[in-house]
C-alpha cells in the first residue's frame, strides 16, 4: 500500500477562486495518498519575502519527508522555471525566482534541480507530477537537469552598529501586529545588559520587553519576541499597525543607552 504523503501549501491564489482546488485535484489525480497542509493561500500578490518569511516559520514543525510547495509569483519571467530542492530531509518546489534564497541561509546550487518533463504542462501538471514522483521515491535528478541560473535575492537586513539598530517592519500579521526584521538573539548580542528605547515613531519609545500581551494594560503598546524569535510591536487587545500607523518596510530604530 503506498505511504500518506504531506504536502503543504503555500500559495498567493486566494480563496474566492478555484485555484487551490484544481491544484490539490491535480495532485490527487496522480498520487491518491496525500495529506494536504494549507499554510496559507493569501500571501500577497507576488510577494517572495512574505512566503519566505512563512516556510522558514512553519517548516521546522513538519516531519522528514514532507514536500512543501510554494506556488508564489510563479510568472517571473517570460521564461519562468520551476525547482525542486530537498533540504534536510524536506522537498522544496516552486518558481526559480529567489524565494528559497529567502528560505534558506545556504543552497547547494548544484543540488537544485529545474522540473522538466520535457513538454508543455499547466502549473498544477507540473506540481502534480513532481510530487507524485518524489512520493514514489523517484530521486530529484530524475525528475529534471541541475539547474544553470538560481535565483537569488537579498533579504532585507536590520543595519547593525554598537549603539543603534535601525530595523524594517517586515510582516504585519493576521492580529495586525508589526514583526521586525530583529531576532532576540541579535538584539541580546548588541544590548549587552544596556538599557533601551524602541522607537517606532519620534516620542514615547518601548523600554521594556515584555514576556507576554497581558503583561501591560489593554490598549497600551509593547514589544516583545515572539515564537519564531522575531521583534513585535502590539497593542493589547487592538491593532498596533492601524492605531500606530505601522506599515510593511516602515523604518523601526533601537537606541541602546
Amino acid at each position: 500500500m503506498s505511504q500518506m504523503q504531506i504536502v503543504s501549501l503555500t500559495t498567493d491564489f486566494g480563496i474566492a477562486d478555484y485555484f487551490v482546488a484544481d491544484l490539490k485535484a491535480s495532485i490527487l489525480s496522480q498520487y491518491g495518498f496525500v495529506q494536504f497542509v494549507d499554510v496559507s493561500h493569501q500571501i500577497a500578490s507576488h510577494d517572495i519575502m512574505q512566503a519566505a518569511y512563512y516556510i522558514q516559520n512553519v517548516k521546522k514543525s513538519f516531519p522528514v519527508g514532507t514536500i512543501h510547495i510554494v506556488a508564489v509569483y510563479n510568472y517571473y519571467s517570460e521564461d519562468s522555471k520551476f525547482v525542486a530542492i530537498e533540504k534536510d530531509g524536506h522537498y522544496f518546489l516552486g518558481p526559480n525566482n529567489g524565494v528559497f534564497s529567502l528560505v534558506f541561509d545556504n543552497v547547494d546550487h548544484s543540488s537544485v534541480r529545474e522540473i522538466d518533463f520535457g513538454e508543455e504542462m499547466s502549473l498544477t501538471q507540473l506540481f502534480s507530477n513532481a510530487v507524485a514522483l518524489i512520493s514514489n521515491g523517484i530521486p530529484l535528478e530524475d525528475i529534471g537537469p541541475i539547474v544553470s541560473d538560481f535565483q537569488s535575492k537579498l533579504p532585507i537586513s536590520p543595519v547593525i552598529t554598537q549603539s543603534q539598530i535601525r530595523a524594517t517592519v517586515m510582516h504585519i500579521d493576521h492580529f495586525n501586529n508589526a514583526v521586525i526584521n530583529i531576532t532576540k538573539e541579535q538584539f541580546d548580542r548588541i544590548k549587552a545588559g544596556r538599557g533601551f528605547e524602541i522607537y517606532y515613531k519620534q516620542t514615547d519609545p518601548i523600554r521594556k520587553i515584555s514576556n507576554h500581551y497581558g503583561e501591560v494594560a489593554v490598549g497600551e503598546v509593547l514589544a516583545l519576541f515572539d515564537s519564531t524569535g522575531y521583534l513585535v510591536i502590539a497593542i493589547n487587545m487592538d491593532r498596533a499597525s492601524d492605531q500606530l500607523n505601522l506599515i510593511k518596510n516602515e523604518t523601526i530604530q533601537i537606541n541602546f543607552i
